[in-house]
């Protein structure tokens, strides 16, 4: 009798999505190759260069040699040039050893949830959000407990909602704040409620503030904002957003000192340690010149930000919110009739504009989609023109 071929894919990666950004990325990468004309509102990246002042760095420190390891949790100096920087803007007082340095934030965020979350242990998170969340926790066995953010809330994370979903097996609540992909920002009246239900119930928290800088109203608030949360609190941060670094990969977190070696036995059997050099640059973030290039780009980021909100606001059929923190627009396209993904190729196809269906960052994004505005005025401008044109043209 023939044995039952078998599975040659582990069970935790069944169901587990990759980040549609890319897929999209590479799917407009390939119409631009044919010689079309498309407009990239899709990739979550800042269009600017990484200030001067740390490619200068990262370039000097590169011939200087620091090519070789780093201790696994980072470069002493990076770690305590991180917790001064969130000492000195929040009320917690941040220890360096209590800060692990990351290739990236995203690495961070697995590190955390592998290193703390087993089988059958519930998951708390927005929906829509970042994907990478439900990537980890199905990854790490743990159970997916979604909870939709409304746009009537200003997609702020309801938490009577996250109350009521609470159970004995929940052992996490992951936030984000300013938010991927709405731009929703949550209060520190929020916050402290929040905390409250941590200590409650004996629940973890991560919070990721990887947009904590990129914001157009007042600053918005942090967990670090609620001192006594630390111990039960991992803080996710990184450098990719804020300073242009995507590439150079480098996040960190900061830990409760009860976990530290925990996570950090996770990093040291994952990735070992994170690129020597472009930590050492990185202490460059920490500048006022730094500072003075990344303020021009955040303010820059308003001027578009407000040009493609009155953009798309004109176009009958969409409605959209004004966000408060990050670099994306969450538009309102149900009354276009048709589902989200439909009109995100659509919109590819007919118009050369790249944009993300609400449904990449969960099933309660049906109805919308995601434009990243990380591009230029020109370019956001002919983006409105190309998508009124599409939406005038539909039957």
């Amino acid at each position: 009798m023939k044995s039952e071929t078998k599975s040659r894919t582990a069970r935790r990666m069944q169901g587990v999505q990759g980040e549609a950004a890319f897929e999209m990325l590479s799917r407009a990468n390939e119409l631009e190759r044919q010689g079309r004309s498309i407009i990239h509102l899709e990739i979550g990246e800042p269009d600017f260069d990484t200030p001067e002042p740390i490619l200068n760095a990262g370039i000097d420190w590169l011939k200087r040699g620091a090519t070789h390891y780093s201790p696994t949790p980072g470069l002493p100096e990076l770690r305590e040039a991180v917790a001064r920087h969130l000492s000195s803007r929040h009320s917690a007082e941040i220890d360096p050893g209590n800060v692990i340095i990351s290739p990236g934030a995203k690495m961070a965020i697995f590190a955390v949830i592998h290193s703390v979350i087993d089988p059958g242990d519930e998951v708390i998170f927005a929906d829509p959000g970042y994907p990478a969340y439900e990537a980890a926790i199905r990854m790490a066995g743990g159970k997916s407990v979604p909870v939709q953010l409304e746009e009537a809330n200003e997609f702020r994370l309801s938490l009577e909602e996250v109350a009521r979903r609470i159970t004995p097996q929940t052992k996490m609540i992951v936030i984000n704040s300013p938010q991927n992909p709405t731009g929703g920002v949550l209060t520190l009246e929020d916050l402290q409620r929040l905390a409250d239900l941590a200590r409650r119930d004996d629940l973890l928290i991560l919070s990721d503030e990887i947009y904590s800088d990129i914001y157009y109203a007042d600053p918005p608030a942090s967990m670090l904002d609620i001192a006594s949360i630390l111990d039960r609190l991992f803080l996710v941060n990184g450098f990719s957003k804020t300073f242009a670094m995507t590439g150079w990969r480098l996040g960190y977190v900061v830990v409760p000192a009860d976990i530290f070696r925990t996570v950090d036995l996770f990093v040291n059997n994952s990735i070992s340690s994170t690129a020597t050099f472009t930590q050492r640059a990185a202490l460059e973030a920490f500048t006022p010149n730094t500072w003075k290039a990344v303020n021009k780009i955040v303010r820059e980021f308003e001027r578009r930000r407000d040009v493609f909100i009155d953009g798309l606001n004109r176009i009958a059929g969409i409605r959209c919110l004004k966000p408060l923190g990050s670099f994306y627009l969450f538009p309102n396209v149900s009354a276009l009739g048709m589902p989200s993904k439909e009109i995100a190729d659509r919109l590819l196809d007919e118009a050369g504009v790249a944009a993300l269906p609400g449904t990449a960052f969960g099933r309660y994004g049906e109805g919308y989609l995601r434009f990243s505005f990380a591009n230029s005025l020109t370019n956001i401008e002919t983006a409105i023109e190309r998508i009124d044109k599409f939406v005038t043209n539909l039957p």
